[in-house]
């Protein structure tokens, strides 16, 4: 392929990849989808957490393994983008795609965490991450950091408290403790989100900061026994 070649042919896969500012949905609906697979393996199917654990940690590695097998090989990474392109952003197409941060978030929360708090923290990356996204992209007016809007933060801390309010009230018995929780734990998954203003993934942040946050509050405001 000519070089003239390889310029349209790049040029052509920038048009299929979408900018941060995008709404981009199919990849929002595809970060909501395969993480419910996720969730509902982790609690259907009889194996420990440690198992699950292992098995996204290998998720993890392998996309961190592709990602660095397409910046050495610019025709693998030409592949891979024609395949995947409808669900990452040009940021990712010449640096790590947010897949392996995403496995690797999930992966040491259930690591580290108690199962009712690794699931919590997993779940708010499922539906916090993009839902805030979704509403700060949409009526993001009011900027708080780089690429974050206060209007995203609170759809954040509503989903997150959402979340584990009706968590909670199916799990453990019913209590005033458990809106205190609930409450303080969607700050800590707001809070969270925010993180990633400071270039991190938001796909690690959120569920080791939340799972981290939760099992401090956990000790002050016992739900979890």
């Amino acid at each position: 392929m000519s070089v003239s070649q390889t310029q349209n042919y790049d040029s052509s896969l920038d048009k299929v990849l979408h900018k941060r500012s995008d709404l981009h949905l199919l990849r929002k609906v595809w970060h909501i989808s395969t993480g419910s697979i996720g969730l509902y393996f982790f609690t259907r199917v009889p194996q420990s957490q440690q198992f699950w654990a292992l098995i996204v940690l290998m998720i993890a590695l392998g996309g961190f393994v592709m990602d660095i097998v397409r910046a050495k090989y610019p025709k693998a990474n030409r592949v891979v983008i024609r395949i995947m392109g409808p669900l990452m952003r040009r940021s990712e197409k010449e640096g790590l795609s947010g897949l392996p941060f995403y496995a690797l978030g999930v992966s040491l929360s259930l690591f580290f965490y108690e199962r009712d708090i690794a699931i919590l923290s997993v779940m708010f990356l499922v539906f916090s991450d993009p839902l805030s996204s979704f509403f700060g992209i949409l009526y993001g007016k009011d900027k708080i950091m780089p690429n974050k809007s206060l209007q995203g933060a609170v759809a954040g801390f509503f989903t997150c408290y959402l979340i584990t309010l009706f968590y909670t009230m199916n799990h453990v018995d019913l209590g005033n403790h458990i809106l205190i929780f609930s409450v303080v734990a969607g700050v800590i998954g707001a809070l969270s989100e925010l993180v990633s203003a400071f270039n991190i993934d938001d796909n690690l942040t959120i569920p080791v900061l939340s799972g981290l946050g939760m099992t401090v509050l956990n000790h002050f405001v016992t739900v979890f026994v």
